[in-house]
């Protein structure tokens, strides 16, 4: 029985341990390591959405620096109840602004921001890219591609937008997003980012009732 003390102790701490790491970090912790981490080679995100589900599978090769963020973000439930704030038919569908102001405002200071990778696959559709203000500015704002974007997004500003991954599966749940808010000519006052960030959702769900959402994204399945 003594013998067997050590066993049952190192093994309660290796379940303690497996349960620390399953379990997610605060996203207002943005220095906590979990949040650099190195990504799969590749893996599968299921996202859930208020339209139905859809499967991206991401390529590190493709975007490493992009693939690390999102696969970071997923990991720590960054994309729940995350609005599709700006869907313009025929183009693209942006999301990745928080729900909640305070994550939301976090994550978009400076010292959130990426470096840039170079745009190695196009912009094509059913690709997911990073949005970007300018070179080196990707915090958590991505887009999918709606249609064969890869003359206006390839090279734009100088730098380009580099697509992390492919959907493989729901990509006519895309097409059924809500986009009136942000499509017509003229183009209609669709929501505020700034406005996002400083109030959440409730300010979308306010004023833009109709907004599609990610209900959940988890990653389903990976390769190292």
């Amino acid at each position: 029985m003594k013998k067997r003390v050590p066993m049952i102790v190192a093994l309660l701490a290796l379940v303690a341990t497996v349960s620390a790491c399953a379990k997610p970090v605060s996203l207002l912790d943005v220095a906590n390591p979990r949040f650099a981490a190195v990504a799969p080679d590749s893996f599968d995100v299921e996202m859930v959405t208020t339209k139905g589900t859809l499967t991206v599978r991401v390529r590190r090769d493709w975007s490493p620096r992009g693939a690390d963020r999102f696969h970071s973000l997923v990991r720590e439930h960054f994309f729940e109840e995350v609005a599709f704030h700006r869907v313009i038919a025929g183009f693209v569908a942006q999301f990745g602004i928080h729900g909640d102001s305070a994550v939301a405002r976090t994550w978009a200071e400076r010292e959130r921001r990426i470096q840039d990778d170079s745009v190695r696959t196009a912009n094509r559709r059913g690709t997911l890219s990073f949005a970007a203000a300018g070179p080196n500015t990707r915090s958590t704002q991505m887009f999918f591609n709606l249609e064969n974007n890869s003359v206006g997004l390839d090279t734009y500003g100088g730098f380009g937008f580099a697509p992390i991954g492919q959907v493989t599966a729901g990509l006519e749940i895309l097409d059924r997003l809500y986009a009136d808010y942000s499509s017509g000519r003229p183009a209609p006052e669709g929501p505020s980012q700034d406005s996002i960030q400083a109030r959440g959702n409730e300010y979308l769900l306010r004023k833009f009732p109709q907004l599609d959402y990610i209900k959940s994204a988890r990653v389903a399945r990976k390769w190292d």
